[in-house]
Parts: structure tokens; C-alpha cells; sequence
């Protein structure tokens, strides 16, 4: 199993205990994996993979390309499958790579990208200068439309919004 062993005839698994066996051994060797990358020999091999785009690039366009970090959402096994982090933006990302839709996210652990760029402060991208600024017909939108607000409105915002604009009177005009 685990040393890779043969075990005796009269000491054989069941199907069932085998699998059951294999899940545990996976999970532990994940989660032994979680500890070793951000060891200092796990941080190099890591560093290593980051300079050759090994787990991606973000795929903002004002990122250019910049590559990624494996991160996990919980240090939880089984909760979340692994996405991607990027330096530039701090953003997480799904992975393109359909094989990474299978390893857990604990596997990497929240902690590694964060302490990966305060080990190599040279990795650390400085942040773009660029950023989108939405337009309609060439105008940018102004910050207190709509557009704008939070999904989440109180029920007096979307009531306020709903009534009508009442006009002031006009008064007519004498010549």
C-alpha cells in the first residue's frame, strides 16, 4: 500500500477497504504536500515552476500574461477543487487545465501564494496602470449611477428608485 508492500494472501483487502485505503493515502500525501511547498526546498521548486508558467497565466487582459500561483480556498481537504492566483491583480481564478479540476484546493493550502511572493519579493509584479473604465457611447458612466450600486439594495433604496420623478410646476410664460 502505502511502502508499496505486498501483503500476504490471509492479510488481503477487501475492494471496499482497498479503495478506502488508497482515498486516506492520497489525502495524506496532499495534505504532506500542502506542508512541503512552503518549506524552504518546496518554496525554490515552487519558484522554479513560477518562471516557466507551470500552473498558468491570469487571464485578465490588463495582467498581460502574468503567471500564477496554485492556491487552495480552504485548507479544508474536500471542500474546493485548486485556482489560480495572481500576483498582479490579487484575484483568483478557475484553471483552464481540466486536470486541475480534480486536485484539491487543500492541497496547496490558502497560505503558500502569499507567503511564496514575502519569500521572493522579486516576483512581486508592480500593479498595472492601466484599469477598464466602462463607457456608454464613449462616455464614461458616473460613479453614482446605478450601475454602480450594490446588488444587494435595502427594500426603501428600490422603492426610492421605483416612484416616479415628480417636475417642478412650471409657470407659464407671459410676453
Amino acid at each position: 500500500m502505502i511502502l508499496d508492500v505486498e501483503m500476504a494472501i490471509e492479510e488481503s483487502l477487501t475492494e471496499e477497504q482497498q479503495e478506502l485505503v488508497e482515498s486516506a493515502a492520497e489525502m495524506l500525501y496532499g495534505l504532506i504536500h500542502a506542508r512541503y511547498i512552503i518549506t524552504n526546498r518546496g518554496l525554490q521548486a515552487m519558484y522554479e515552476k513560477l518562471t516557466s508558467a507551470s500552473f498558468g497565466k491570469c487571464p485578465r487582459a490588463f495582467c498581460s500574461g502574468q503567471p500564477a500561483l496554485p492556491i487552495g480556498r480552504s485548507d479544508v481537504p474536500r471542500n474546493y477543487t485548486v485556482q489560480i492566483f495572481c500576483p498582479m491583480c490579487h484575484d483568483i481564478f478557475t484553471p483552464r487545465s481540466s486536470r486541475s479540476a480534480s486536485i484539491d484546493g487543500a492541497y496547496f493550502g490558502t497560505t503558500f501564494p502569499h507567503l511564496f511572493m514575502l519569500t521572493f519579493p522579486e516576483c512581486i509584479p508592480k500593479k498595472s496602470s492601466q484599469y477598464f473604465v466602462p463607457r456608454v457611447f464613449g462616455f464614461r458612466i458616473h460613479k453614482s449611477s446605478p450601475y454602480y450600486a450594490d446588488s444587494a439594495l435595502s427594500s426603501s433604496q428600490v422603492k426610492r428608485r421605483q416612484k416616479p420623478l415628480r417636475r417642478a410646476k412650471s409657470k407659464p410664460i407671459v410676453l
